[in-house]
Order: C-alpha cells, then sequence, then structure tokens
C-alpha cells in the first residue's frame, strides 16, 4: 500500500488571486498612482488582462482610480497601517544579531532610546566574548560609544543635549549647543550611515554601529558590534559595516521604511 504523500506537498493556492495580487505588489513597489498600461507591465501582464482585477480590487477598497491612474485604495493602506503595528523593531532585530555574531565573530547588541540614552536591550554573544559589561539595561555614552554616537547624530537636538546633561549630572541643566568637534564627528556619522568608536570608553575594545529605521525615519535602535580593537574592522565600507547596514536596512523595509 502506498503512502499518502499529500501532507509534503506545497499547500495549494488561488491562482488567479495570484495573478491579480502582482497588480498590488506592482503598485506598492513603485510608491505611486499608475497608468493602466504602465501598471500592467510592471505586473508582467497585458492592459487588457490587467483591467478586470483591478475593478474587482476597487470594489473591495485595495485600488483606487482617479484621473486615469491607479493606486492603492483605503483598505491596502488599512492593512499595511495594521501591520505596521504588529511588527515590533526589537523582536525583528533579535534573531538577526544571532545571525551577525556567528558570521562576524564579534559580539552584537540592540540598544533603544531609554529615559537616560541608548540603553542594550539585547545581547548575542560572539564565539569569544568580549569582556565588557554588556548587560541588559546598560546605557552607553552619547560621546564615547558607536551606539551613542548614531543615536546622536539621528535624534532632535534638543533629546540629545537634555541626554548630554544627565550624562554629565546636571540634569534638568542641558547645555545650550553641543560642541564643535562634537557636531563635526555626527555630521560624518549621517554621511556614512555608521558610527564607530575606536577604545571609547574601555581600553582596547572598538565597535560599529548601523542604524534602523521606522516608517517615519525616525531612528528606533542600532545593531552594534563589539570586539577586541586589534580585531575589529571600523572602515565604513568594510565588510563588518556592510553587513550591519544591509541588516539595518532589511529590518528598516520590515518597519515600512522607504
Amino acid at each position: 500500500m502506498m503512502e499518502d504523500s499529500s501532507s509534503e506537498r506545497a499547500p495549494r493556492g488561488i491562482q488567479s488571486i495570484e495573478v491579480g495580487g502582482q497588480l498590488l505588489i506592482a503598485l506598492a513597489n513603485q510608491g505611486r498612482p499608475m497608468a493602466l498600461k504602465d501598471l500592467a507591465r510592471e505586473a508582467g501582464m497585458a492592459p487588457a488582462k490587467a483591467h478586470p482585477y483591478l475593478v474587482s480590487f476597487i470594489k473591495l477598497g485595495l485600488v483606487e482610480q482617479e484621473g486615469g491612474r491607479y493606486g492603492l485604495g483605503p483598505l491596502a493602506l488599512q492593512l499595511g497601517l495594521i501591520s505596521l503595528q504588529q511588527y515590533d523593531p526589537v523582536r525583528l532585530a533579535t534573531p538577526r544579531i544571532e545571525e551577525l555574531a556567528l558570521a562576524l565573530g564579534h559580539t552584537v547588541a540592540i540598544a533603544v532610546w531609554g529615559n537616560r540614552g541608548p540603553t542594550i536591550v539585547r545581547v548575542a554573544e560572539a564565539p569569544s566574548p568580549v569582556h565588557i559589561s554588556m548587560r541588559h539595561g546598560t546605557v552607553m555614552s552619547l560621546t564615547g560609544t558607536a551606539s551613542g554616537r548614531l543615536f546622536a547624530a539621528h535624534l532632535p537636538r534638543e533629546r540629545v543635549l537634555a541626554a548630554l546633561a544627565m550624562e554629565a549630572g546636571a540634569e534638568g541643566k542641558p547645555t545650550a549647543k553641543l560642541d564643535k568637534a562634537f557636531e563635526t564627528l555626527l555630521a560624518d556619522v549621517r554621511e556614512q550611515g555608521m558610527a564607530s568608536s575606536r577604545d571609547g570608553v574601555v581600553p582596547g575594545v572598538s565597535a560599529l554601529a548601523a542604524p534602523v529605521f521606522d516608517d517615519q525615519g525616525r531612528i528606533v535602535l542600532s545593531l552594534t558590534a563589539i570586539g577586541p580593537s586589534a580585531a575589529v574592522d571600523l572602515d565604513a565600507q568594510g565588510p563588518v559595516a556592510q553587513r550591519l547596514q544591509e541588516a539595518g536596512r532589511d529590518i528598516s523595509r520590515q518597519l515600512g521604511w522607504r
């Protein structure tokens, strides 16, 4: 008697939905309303074939038509907002830092902005961990660490000044301006898309950090690789930087960043 192998087969879908879905994918990828012929071309089908699908999508609210162009409709936008609400940046980033730690051979941490500044919330140890206090809840220096510099480069100035005041023990009395040298450093961070620190807080320990942004372009966390100064490649164009930036971009896109 032959075994039933149906459970091993791929689940059956509805082909017409998958075909029509290519139109929605094309609209999402382009990010703007499109004429029928252009939309059909992007979806890989003839305009005459695309039109009936678009009529049905308009009835559902997935697509809307205005001035001869088709764009995503109110239901599509509502679904997108609900999807974004379900995504937790830290939850998305946690498996990535485990992969990065193994691939890079360095400890990789997630830092978010807390009430006293950049705060470590997840740590993936390298095969040979760095002997440094990287416990959950550790607050990183704004000026001396890669994570701190990354947040300082992307956050509003008033929040950075307030955090610097707390770091200096002058809570509630932020300084009026940033140090000129620190301003220059933060401009470099924004230009390179990365932040680094060499022997910044602990001698012999260096780090490289990449940002993750939300759908509004706001920084929500940093992915920070930490290791011995002699072993960490801090080149913004180097392999460590490229892997961190790639992971940061992927997570950012999942959060709606374009």
